[in-house]
């Protein structure tokens, strides 16, 4: 499929980023409205299943190569992701199989070793790991650059696979930034991925929707303030924080972006501020 090109400079031009006070810590003008929806920041996991099919795929592997004979199946990963630290994930399946259980200090240092190979393992295998877009994904994307929305996408890996994998997943010059654990310090839960592409796309945060794939997402989007969707793969469980939660974006009733402004809409008469009232 041919997209139009959105960007006036290619996704990988160098960033520049300064720290200190975002421009939209000052007051806001009188006049600005705060409930037109301007922007989309999808992580990483809201664009397709990475966590079953490329993190956990990488553990397995990371297993073998320690000479573990077991693997993690869909549903006992996804039981894990509770967890929101990997090495934690890691040591407690090692301690469910009495492994180095003679030592708490030789098992947390076995559950590094095997976090170390598995992310040597997914750097080399994610774009070959025929990940594909969630079900009505594309037709969110492009509802959204035909209605002048711009589009972000935060992730924990690394720049060198991140942003190809955003081009396989969803086409070449859609996506305005991308921010990936090159461009911050402190990785999500943490807010400093949205609250960059928040910065990078000139949109503060009550003008935009994040809308994520993974709890540590979710966390770090209304942290920073941001209305947020969870898609969650498989099933729709509650999550009071969200405004929205939805297997994928397709189903009988899609997920468009007339629902997003909705969504969004709704939102921010919620969070009105009292003397807005």
């Amino acid at each position: 499929m041919v997209w139009a090109t959105l960007l006036s400079v290619p996704m990988t031009q160098p960033k520049t980023w300064r720290a200190g006070r975002f421009w939209w810590d000052c007051n806001s003008p009188v006049s600005a409205d705060v409930t037109t929806l301007r922007a989309l920041i999808f992580d990483l996991d809201a664009l397709a299943d990475v966590e079953c099919d490329g993190h956990r795929v990488a553990y397995n592997a990371a297993f073998k190569e320690h000479g573990l004979n077991f693997e993690w199946s869909v549903t006992r990963y996804r039981k894990l992701l509770a967890l929101s630290d990997e090495r934690q994930r890691v040591s407690a399946e090692l301690r469910k199989r009495s492994v180095s259980t003679e030592s708490d200090v030789l098992t947390k240092l076995l559950a590094d070793d095997i976090y170390t190979t598995k992310s040597m393992m997914l750097d080399e295998m994610i774009l070959d790991a025929d990940l594909t877009p969630r079900p009505g994904l594309l037709d969110l994307v492009m509802d959204a650059f035909t209605a002048g929305v711009v589009v972000a996408v935060v992730g924990g890996g690394q720049r060198s696979w991140t942003e190809p994998l955003v081009r396989q997943l969803v086409g070449d010059g859609v996506v305005e930034t991308v921010v990936t654990a090159d461009d911050v310090k402190k990785p999500m839960p943490d807010s400093e991925a949205f609250r960059t592409a928040l910065w990078e796309l000139g949109v503060p945060a009550e003008n935009a929707l994040a809308i994520t794939g993974s709890a540590s997402g979710l966390r770090a989007a209304t942290s920073t303030g941001l209305a947020s969707v969870v898609i969650t793969g498989d099933g729709a469980p509650e999550i009071p924080a969200a405004v929205a939660v939805r297997p994928d974006y397709a189903g009988d009733e899609p997920l468009r972006m007339s629902d997003c402004q909705r969504l969004h809409g709704r939102w921010s008469a919620d969070h009105k501020p009292a003397d807005a009232a």
